[in-house]
């Protein structure tokens, strides 16, 4: 099982399109955001089976800071793994949202983004391509095993998508909220889609 964990709030959030930019950390409500998800993960320690064996972050400040305190509850360290790194926005980083929706680009993105490229950045296709091959290969590291991915809100959506067997296209129907955890399980019928932004107990993880 893979638990997909949004970094928590910054003081950005919900107004300016980070991307990848450095030096971007979590305000005071994100930081308490990562200690009480890292409590919730930490229920998972019982039964044991379920325990995350394993904690990778996306290389950004952010989601670092969310994955220590998981990390932490768990006697595990952060690795790092760049697949886990948020969409390249190229030309629209740092951006405010506000400005954004006012391009004619914008109503691409949220209605059409499969046919979408971020000037000078990513697409959305490179974007779900990255993140589900690199969710195949922790579950082939760890297989059988729970993992932590502490990353961001669209590359969650698109491996929602993407395990879900849905398109791409309906990735903007989805809301990932800060701090949120969801739970993808792969087996060898394929993968199932457990939970999606979570934001409660995640007791009853399960295939049923």
């Amino acid at each position: 099982m893979v638990l997909l964990v949004r970094h928590g709030k910054t003081p950005t959030t919900g107004q300016i399109l980070p991307g990848r930019a450095p030096d971007l950390h979590l305000s005071e409500d994100g930081l308490a955001q990562a200690e009480a998800v890292a409590d919730r993960i930490a229920t998972l320690s019982d039964p044991a089976e379920r325990a995350p064996v394993a904690v990778y972050a996306s290389p950004l400040e952010r989601t670092f800071e969310t994955a220590r305190p998981i990390a932490r509850r768990l006697g595990l360290r952060v690795r790092s793994d760049r697949g886990l790194i948020e969409c390249d926005f190229g030309e629209w980083t740092g951006k405010e949202l506000k400005v954004l929706a006012k391009q004619p680009e914008w109503s691409q993105v949220q209605r059409w983004p499969s046919g979408f490229r971020f000037p000078g950045g990513e697409s959305f296709l490179e974007m779900q391509a990255r993140i589900t091959g690199t969710i195949a290969r922790l579950v082939h590291l760890h297989p059988g095993e729970t993992v932590v991915a502490v990353s961001h809100a669209d590359p969650i959506k698109a491996a929602v998508t993407a395990a879900a067997g849905t398109h791409l296209d309906l990735l903007q129907r989805l809301v990932v909220s800060p701090c949120s955890v969801t739970a993808l399980a792969y087996t060898e019928a394929g993968p199932h889609v457990l939970s999606v932004n979570s934001t409660a107990s995640l007791t009853e993880l399960a295939i049923s």
